[in-house]
């Protein structure tokens, strides 16, 4: 079994990108014949199906061009249970379209409920009334508990040969509150936790690598190089490309010379493209050729910036 890391580096110079595309979405920004029954919005089941419609319509899109997706669970979890089977439906079509899944679920307990957390978010069961239910391939964690709250899930992800992004430095404006605060050595938690996730890894991959990477925003600015220089064998998650701001310049410490050590994921740039002016003709042919447009073109940027062989 290849371990998480090392497939995640494989499909990355495969596709010769870091980007993933993220899946999160808002019944008002969905395009208008995914919205034009009035259920949706107002019906769990109906908006739960708008959504999958639309996710697996991205995944179409997306396979040919990127190595993996990233759902956020908490926009299907607020349908309750349809929009949760949506979300573990378009898990298994990404699968088998070939991309890598990383489940943005955000979980954090300890000790037992650690562990049911992580069986039930990242695990592969199979039930009798619920047979082969798919999980992702990784997921987002919330490590400020300590390493009680981290084992479960590195313990759960070893076992499927799948992996872990625990939350280093995050880029809501509120974060310096906690991970900015110095510690009597001088140097600031979100550090001490680079360091702690670094060691949690344990060994590397083929690639150099850990199964425990770090979620760092793209719009941390420096902070992101001393992330890189306190965990070297953490791959990293750096969300908020795009509509967040990130800057694709300043995300550069984070990768090696080989072109690998993080992804980059854009959402709501992509995904909605179909809504900014600049892929309006095309949104008017069809919104799935401005998402497609709009992926290119994020590839592209990229690729000029970190190379592939």
């Amino acid at each position: 079994m290849k371990s998480f890391s090392d497939r995640l580096c494989g499909a990355i110079i495969a596709k010769k990108t870091p980007l993933v595309v993220g899946i999160d979405p808002v019944v008002e920004q969905l395009p208008i014949k995914l919205r034009s029954d009035s259920k949706v919005g107002n019906d769990a089941a109906a908006t739960a199906r708008a959504f999958l419609e639309f996710g697996q319509a991205v995944i179409e899109i997306a396979s040919p061009l990127v190595s993996a997706v990233k759902i956020n669970s908490a926009y299907f979890e607020r349908y309750h249970a349809p929009g949760v089977s949506a979300y573990r439906q378009l898990i298994k079509v990404a699968r088998q379209a070939g991309l890598l899944v990383i489940g943005d679920v955000k979980r954090s307990d300890i000790g037992h409920t650690a562990s049911q957390y992580a069986i039930a978010q990242l695990a592969d069961t199979n039930y009798s009334d619920s047979p082969e239910n798919t999980g992702p391939d990784a997921i987002t964690i919330n490590a400020y508990l300590g390493s009680d709250g981290v084992k479960p899930f590195l313990e759960t992800a070893s076992a499927a040969g799948k992996g872990v992004f625990a939350l280093v430095r995050t880029s809501n404006p509120s974060s310096v509150e906690i991970q900015e605060l110095l510690l009597a050595d001088g140097r600031p938690v979100y550090v001490q936790m680079a360091e702690l996730v670094n060691r949690w890894g344990g060994a590397a991959g083929t690639f150099g690598y850990s199964d425990l990477g770090a979620v760092v925003g793209a719009t941390t600015g420096p902070a992101l190089a001393a992330v890189r220089l306190a965990a070297p064998k953490a791959i990293f998650l750096i969300p908020g490309l795009g509509a967040q701001g990130g800057s694709l310049a300043d995300s550069l410490p984070a990768f090696d010379a080989r072109g690998l050590g993080a992804v980059i994921a854009a959402s709501r740039s992509i995904i909605y493209a179909y809504r900014d002016a600049k892929y309006a003709e095309l949104a008017d042919i069809d919104w799935r050729r401005a998402i497609e447009q709009s992926l290119i073109d994020h590839k592209t940027q990229i690729s000029a910036m970190i190379k592939y062989e």
